[in-house]
């Protein structure tokens, strides 16, 4: 049994290694591309039936939380698709080391809203600029597994974060569209530089 378990344990890190040398190309253009659809949609929703979001935080982050919520099982949905389709065997260790690779960024969102909510709520104004930051750190993060031109929209989330923060470090005041703009346009912006490198042949540098 010790030499099967070792077997076996080879052949997962052997398995986890290709994975690593690997460019992920679960990421499909059409989910990215509706996820940003998906932003336009709750940002003019917000405009129109929200007319103080500063005053209900509360649902206004409900409804960018259930938004979040609907893009990821999207995504993931298309992911695990292409995955078994482009990669085959390699599809479960593929999509493990995608969701490994954005994850610490995407529970940092969740904890900070969490710790705002409860101990700082006047600091609430800040979490649409620190999860567009977030979601540049997260890009940056899968890179290393992704065509290089993808750095570009962590780039523009990095900038649209903090740009976002200098906006409304002023007012304090929760707009539907400095949250929904940078996503609308990160989201789109991201679809079209997988679309065109979707062509490539790439290998992620060891």
């Amino acid at each position: 049994m010790r030499d099967l378990d070792k077997a076996l344990a080879d052949i997962i890190a052997i398995r986890s290694q290709l994975a690593a040398g690997t460019a992920f190309r679960g990421y499909g253009p059409v989910a990215i591309a509706a996820t940003g659809g998906l932003a336009l949609l709750t940002t003019l929703l917000q405009f129109i039936w929200l007319e103080d979001p500063t005053g209900i935080p509360l649902t206004f982050f409900a409804g960018w939380t259930a938004t979040a919520v609907v893009a990821a099982g999207m995504i993931g949905s298309e992911m695990r698709a292409r995955s078994r389709r482009h990669h085959s065997g390699l599809a479960d260790a593929m999509i493990y080391q995608a969701v490994e690779q954005f994850l610490p960024a995407g529970a940092a969102g969740i904890f900070l809203a969490l710790v705002f909510w409860k101990f700082a709520p006047e600091a609430m104004w800040m979490l649409p600029g620190l999860w567009q930051i977030l979601v540049s750190l997260g890009i940056f993060s899968s890179a290393r597994s992704l065509p290089r031109v993808v750095a570009l929209a962590g780039a523009w989330y990095f900038v649209a974060g903090f740009t976002s923060l200098v906006l409304t470090s002023g007012s304090h005041a929760l707009s539907p569209f400095v949250m929904g703009v940078p996503f609308v346009i990160g989201q789109l912006l991201m679809a079209t530089l997988l679309h065109f490198a979707s062509g490539e042949e790439i290998d992620a540098e060891d």
